[in-house]
């Protein structure tokens, strides 16, 4: 067991734009995205929201209350959408092994995590984070911290399978795992001094994460048929 209680993996969850909501809703939520990433949250009205969205300020704002609960929905959405691609891959890798299951999660986050949108999302939350706060807590919430918490809830399984060695830290390891994924790859890309990685790049560093933390935290039976998959 780890030494922090996780919170269990969520099951699947809704796309990027609420598929149950109203076409306006969706049209809101679609161009004050569009506007944010374009122009930084500071920058961007509700009166421009509306414009861009084709509805009336009263339709606008009895949907969103304000330009932050706007925000926060747009950001939820996305982290919702990449917890669901998370639930996806680690359903795909019931019953794999270790390493390779780690591999396919790795891959499938970083692939999120570069798409254009999501960056550009980033951007924006970095730029405002001294000046709101409030809307660094709701990225951070809804983002990281939810990936973190369903990551360790992922590991607790693998534990309870034998996969881990006893007394591991589920939290701590999916923090590490985590970083090894975020690194220089992600950070040229945001700086925007690199193309976007290839598939080749991202399928190379997911595997080596997952190397890593098999190699620090497998149990010998993982460490064993990482050998045999080519991991070790």
């Amino acid at each position: 067991m780890s030494a922090t209680a996780p919170v269990p993996p969520p099951g699947p969850l809704p796309g990027p734009c609420c598929d149950d909501a109203s076409p306006k809703r969706r049209a809101v939520l679609d161009s004050a995205a569009r506007l944010f990433m374009a122009e930084g949250y500071a920058a961007v009205s509700m009166d421009a929201v509306a414009r861009a969205a084709q509805v009336s300020k009263a339709t606008l704002y009895a949907h969103f209350p304000g330009k932050d609960a706007l925000f926060a929905e747009i950001v939820g959405n996305n982290c919702r959408r990449m917890q669901d691609e998370m639930a996806s891959a680690a359903q795909a890798g019931t019953g794999h092994a270790l390493a390779p299951a780690l591999a396919a999660l790795g891959a499938r986050w970083l692939r999120f995590l570069l798409e254009p949108r999501v960056r550009a999302l980033h951007r924006v939350v970095v730029a405002e984070c001294i000046r709101a706060p409030e809307l660094a807590r709701a990225f951070y919430t809804a983002g990281p911290q939810a990936l973190r918490h369903w990551l360790a809830g992922w590991l607790e399984e693998q534990a309870a399978r034998g996969q881990l060695r006893p007394g591991t830290d589920t939290v701590l390891v999916a923090d590490q795992f985590l970083a090894l994924l975020r690194g220089d790859l992600f950070l040229r890309a945001t700086l925007g001094l690199a193309d976007s990685p290839s598939e080749a790049e991202i399928l190379a560093l997911a595997r080596e994460a997952a190397r890593a933390v098999v190699r620090l935290h497998g149990s010998p039976a993982a460490l064993a048929a990482a050998e045999t998959e080519g991991f070790a």
